[in-house]
């Protein structure tokens, strides 16, 4: 079956009756801002607060939003780290270029300098077994891309998240795209829980896929991270304190009065709307492009967000 009718019999099969506007899309390609002009009120989805972070610094707030459904001990417990204030007043420690910003506590990473004391925890856990993996299941959604991938038998997107799987292992996993948030480990594949997280900030290092334990993406701020202060010493550590970059703390969107919350909306990647921006990104259409690609990969289709319209 070609790669476009394959694409939209599985679209159709998901979206029923919504299958129209994809069918429409094959005779007359739209552009991504017009398959977002088109798309209906019910092809957006809102975050869930309970599995929504807000990480405020100085240069203003980014928005996590977290993947209990691939990592559930890691994301409780980086929200019971959270709760208990752990990261407020902690820093970003490495900015490497083209590859991570990563924050946590300078006194736990002798890399980030002289090791002291790490901070305390109270009601989390400092180090967890990995979740590189989860096994597939019948309840964790999967839209397939048409297009074969590098670094996975499979790849598309569950819920919100870049991810890929492999019928043969019975796994699926979340890809390392821009923006994904991971858990920072030593060499001992268990010796991450949370405490040290980073976000993708350059090029999508996939072979990091399956290797770390991934938690989340941003979906709003990436520009506050990717513009941060590139790091002079080895792996992006910044060589002395005065040049790390503080938090101001980190908060569950759940536990902050609804006027302090930043409130968005994600398109779904089960929706007809995001088969046909699928689509608009494989052969872009604007009169700029003069030989449509034909192909993407699962880090280059974009994941839509928007504030949630006022009176929603």
């Amino acid at each position: 079956m070609p790669r476009i009718r394959f694409l939209f019999a599985i679209i159709g099969a998901v979206c029923g009756g919504a299958a129209g506007m994809v069918a429409s899309a094959a005779t007359a390609p739209l552009t991504m801002a017009e398959v977002l002009a088109a798309a209906k009120p019910d092809d957006w989805h809102a975050l869930d607060p309970e599995n929504t972070l807000i990480l405020e610094f100085a240069r203003g707030r980014v928005v996590i939003e977290l993947a209990p459904a691939f990592a559930p001990r890691h994301v409780a417990n980086i929200k019971a780290l959270v709760r208990e204030k752990y990261f407020d007043g902690l820093a970003f420690l490495r900015v490497q270029d083209n590859y991570v910003a990563q924050w946590g506590d300078p006194n736990a990473d002798a890399r980030a300098g002289e090791a002291a004391v790490p901070r305390p925890i109270r009601h989390a856990a400092r180090t967890l077994k990995a979740e590189f993996t989860v096994p597939l299941r019948a309840d964790l959604p999967f839209v397939p891309l048409p297009d074969r991938d590098g670094y996975a038998p499979q790849t598309g997107f569950s819920g919100d998240f870049p991810a890929a799987r492999d019928p043969k292992s019975r796994t699926a996993w979340l890809t390392h795209c821009y923006g994904t948030v991971g858990v920072g480990r030593d060499e001992d594949a268990d010796s991450g829980g949370g405490t040290e997280l980073y976000a993708v900030i350059g090029a999508s290092p996939r072979w990091l896929d399956r290797n770390i334990t991934v938690v989340g993406r941003v979906v709003q701020g990436m520009e506050l991270l990717s513009s941060l202060p590139r790091g002079n010493g080895p792996l992006g550590f910044y060589e002395k304190a005065e040049q790390r970059v503080p938090i101001e703390r980190i908060r569950l969107a759940a536990d902050l009065p609804p006027e302090q919350r930043i409130p968005l909306e994600v398109l779904r990647t089960d929706s007809a709307a995001f088969a046909a921006l699928i689509e608009a990104r494989r052969n872009r259409r604007e009169a700029w492009y003069k030989v449509p690609a034909g192909y993407i990969d699962v880090c280059s289709v974009p994941i839509p967000v928007r504030p949630v319209a006022t009176g929603k």
